[in-house]
C-alpha cells in the first residue's frame, strides 16, 4: 500500500470513533428579569429601633473574696566561699572545672580594645586611595553605618554590641580590600 493509503487507513478508525474531549456546550441558565424601578415596593417608614445598653449588677466590696497577696520568691544566695573539695585540700593545686577556666574580661579594658578596632577600622577605610566602584562605594558606606553604630553603642555602654558591629565592619572591609 502507498504511503497516503496507510495514513488514510490508519486515521479512519480515529475519525469514525469520534473524539470525548469535545466540548460540550451547556446550556447557560436563563438571566435573571429586569426589575424595573416601578416595582420596588416603597420603603416602609418604621420609627429608628431604640438601643439601650443592658446594665450590668452593682458588686458590693464587700461581697468579693479576700485575696492576700503572694509573697515575694525567695532566692537562695550561693556562700561567698563555698566549701573546697576534699581533693583540693589535700593535693594543694587547684581543681580545674571541665570546661576550662572561665575568665571575665574586665570592662575597661574591653572598652579600650572596642574604642581601638572602631580606631584602626577607620584609618584602614580612609587608607583606601584607588577609585572605587559603585559596588564598593556601598560597601564603604556600609563600614561606616556600622562604624558609627559601634561608636553609639560603645558611648551608650554597650560593649559587646559595639564589639559586634566593629567586627562585621572589619569583615566588609577585608572584603574591600581583596
Amino acid at each position: 500500500m502507498k504511503l497516503p493509503a496507510r495514513i488514510a487507513a490508519c486515521m479512519l478508525p480515529l475519525f469514525l470513533a469520534g473524539c470525548v474531549h469535545w466540548p460540550h456546550k451547556e446550556k447557560l441558565p436563563p438571566p435573571p428579569p429586569v426589575i424595573s424601578p416601578s416595582t420596588v415596593p416603597p420603603p416602609t417608614q418604621l420609627p429608628p429601633p431604640e438601643v439601650t445598653i443592658p446594665t450590668t449588677p452593682s458588686v458590693n466590696a464587700t461581697n468579693l473574696p479576700e485575696q492576700t497577696p503572694k509573697p515575694p520568691a525567695k532566692h537562695h544566695k550561693q556562700p561567698a566561699n563555698p566549701v573546697p573539695d576534699t581533693q583540693q585540700a589535700s593535693s594543694g593545686a587547684p581543681a580545674v572545672s571541665a570546661i576550662g577556666q572561665l575568665s571575665s574580661r574586665d570592662a575597661s579594658d574591653s572598652r579600650l580594645q572596642t574604642q581601638a578596632s572602631i580606631d584602626s577600622t577607620e584609618r584602614s577605610l580612609n587608607g583606601i586611595k584607588r577609585n572605587l566602584s559603585d559596588q564598593d562605594q556601598k560597601t564603604v558606606a556600609h563600614i561606616r553605618e556600622f562604624l558609627k553604630q559601634a561608636k553609639d553603642a560603645l558611648t551608650s555602654g554597650d560593649i559587646d554590641g559595639a564589639t559586634t558591629l566593629v567586627a562585621k565592619a572589619k569583615v566588609l572591609l577585608n572584603e574591600l580590600l581583596r
